[in-house]
């Protein structure tokens, strides 16, 4: 019998028909081509350890370690755990917990400007109200030489840290308070604390690493401005000495010209008779007996600029016309 597929249908009765391929496939697929791995196996009959071997076995690997023993470390760091500090917002408020700290160095806000005198006026009250408390008031600041044309040397405060003054105390709240109601005080420099409901500024200590830096910058700043003093000074005594050598020569020809014959008879000529460029010579006032090259004559001021040769340079001074005369050969 011939095989055939049955095809469905609604009629009762059912043909069968024949495919035009044959039933029976055999697909052929390429075999590939793969390694040989040998591979031994050798089976060791061994019993599962419990979990109790287990954790014996790693405290054992652990213990043999000393340099790094893991139960010393833990104990260090639960040692070591910071405790909280505060039981509630409300103590953290408190001020009077500052106490605990010791004396300490605040920074207290003061005006730029008046600085100076707020930390004077400040140290005059705390002494006055607090006379057994110990605190030092201390204001980083550079002493400024000057010395005046009267002679006198004037010293004024250069401050480093506008606006900043030092405090060294042990601060509690009814220091706190007194502090911020002084003239010209503005307040500590801290950080806020509290919640929505009610803030404050907690003052906040400076470390004494950050203090002895600003002590030596101050010390530092102190000496550089005492060598820029020096310095100037001596400069200023150079060029007075100068100026008094010119003023000398100055007075010893002028005591020649009156010493010599005819000096103080001898009238001048006449301003017309002057030439620019011709050498003239001082009869009176403070370059009499100097002589010198006319560079410019002004009839309606009556005065004549002369060049003079002084220490090897040419200095030109204003002169009455009256008191030159053309110098003859």
């Amino acid at each position: 019998m011939k095989q055939g597929i049955l095809s469905w249908s609604n009629s009762p009765y059912t043909t069968f028909l024949s495919p035009p391929f044959p039933t029976t496939l055999k697909p052929k697929f390429p075999k590939p081509n793969f390694s040989k791995i040998t591979v031994t196996l050798n089976s060791v009959e061994e019993s599962p350890l419990t979990g109790r071997e287990r954790r014996q076995m790693r405290n054992a690997r652990r213990e043999s370690q000393p340099a790094s023993n893991w139960r010393e470390e833990v104990e260090t760091r639960l040692i070591k755990k910071p405790k909280k500090r505060y039981a509630s917002w409300t103590e953290e408020l408190n001020l009077d917990t500052l106490a605990t700290l010791g004396p300490q160095w605040w920074v207290v806000r003061v005006s730029r400007v008046s600085g100076h005198e707020t930390a004077e006026r400040m140290a005059r009250s705390l002494a006055r109200n607090f006379p057994n408390m110990d605190f030092k008031v201390y204001v980083p600041s550079v002493q400024i030489k000057r010395k005046l044309k009267n002679g006198t040397l004037s010293i004024k405060p250069k401050p480093l840290f506008p606006g900043c003054v030092f405090l060294r105390s042990v601060m509690n709240k009814e220091l706190h308070d007194f502090i911020r109601e002084c003239v010209g005080v503005g307040g500590f420099i801290g950080s806020k604390v509290g919640n929505t409901k009610r803030q404050i500024n907690k003052p906040r200590p400076v470390d004494e690493e950050d203090l002895e830096a600003i002590f030596k910058h101050a010390k530092e700043e102190q000496d550089k401005a005492d060598q820029e003093f020096e310095e100037e000074q001596q400069k200023n005594e150079v060029l007075n000495s100068k100026k008094a050598g010119v003023d000398d020569a100055l007075l010893v020809a002028k005591t020649n010209a009156l010493k010599s014959p005819g000096g103080r008879g001898r009238k001048a000529g006449k301003a017309t008779s002057l030439k620019l460029g011709s050498t003239v010579q001082v009869s009176s006032g403070a370059f009499a007996g100097f002589s010198g090259i006319l560079k410019k004559l002004d009839s309606k001021t009556g005065l004549a600029t002369v060049g003079f040769t002084l220490f090897g340079k040419e200095t030109l001074a204003d002169v009455d016309a009256k008191d030159i005369l053309a110098k003859t050969s």
